[in-house]
């Protein structure tokens, strides 16, 4: 007598409800925080705007969360374990396609320094007098050049793991942005270590 939508419900009319009677009914049910989770998917469900991945994971991990919390109620006939396997399929499918992505991104970026590396190999072998020159007067630049190609390849390496980790702890702190200097790796090293360092120190509790 009292429900904001009748029944039947499409799924949008259970986030409304939700919405409506959660401090009244639900919020004694599930933690009340949990509101933020239901207005992540009304918000993103009944949209226009076409999905990336990053908010396809974060749809899957909300639902997760709020199928969980209600598990502490009831497994509601067994209709609630099943909804949550499936999301988690959900999850583990989209985990596999950014990891076949991300690694299809890196070797196609570790062929192109290898070639811009053979490139300047050729170049720096090419004779000229000036060349030679040059070589005569700077004996250490050749391999001062070569170091640093050998190092920046293994930076950009290491940038694109960290990416993908940083995405994976919180899909909004890091976009696939361009290369960042040496300080911001230093920075962004940092916030790894103490991330892992957390989630050791979680684990371990």
């Amino acid at each position: 007598q009292i429900l904001y939508l009748k029944p039947p419900w499409t799924l949008a009319n259970l986030l409304k409800c939700y919405k409506k009677h959660w401090m009244a009914v639900f919020g004694y049910v599930v933690p009340r925080s949990l509101l933020s989770t239901i207005e992540c998917l009304s918000k993103h469900l009944y949209t226009d705007k076409p999905f990336d991945s990053s908010t396809v994971r974060i749809l899957l991990q909300e639902s997760k969360k709020l199928l969980h919390a209600f598990s502490s109620r009831s497994d509601y006939n067994g209709v609630l374990p099943q909804a949550y396997a499936e999301v988690t399929k959900l999850c583990e499918a989209l985990g596999e396609v950014r990891a076949a992505l991300v690694e299809q991104d890196l070797s196609e970026d570790i062929m192109v320094l290898s070639e811009n590396a053979a490139c300047e190999k050729m170049e720096a072998t090419t004779p000229s007098l000036q060349n030679t020159e040059e070589k005569e007067l700077h004996p250490s630049s050749q391999v001062a050049q070569e170091i640093w190609s050998i190092l920046e390849g293994v930076w950009n390496s290491m940038n694109l793991y960290s990416i993908e980790i940083f995405q994976k702890l919180d899909p909004n702190a890091v976009t696939m942005a361009a290369k960042a200097s040496f300080e911001e790796a230093l920075l962004g090293l940092q916030k790894l270590l103490a991330a892992v360092k957390d989630i050791r120190e979680g684990i371990g509790r």
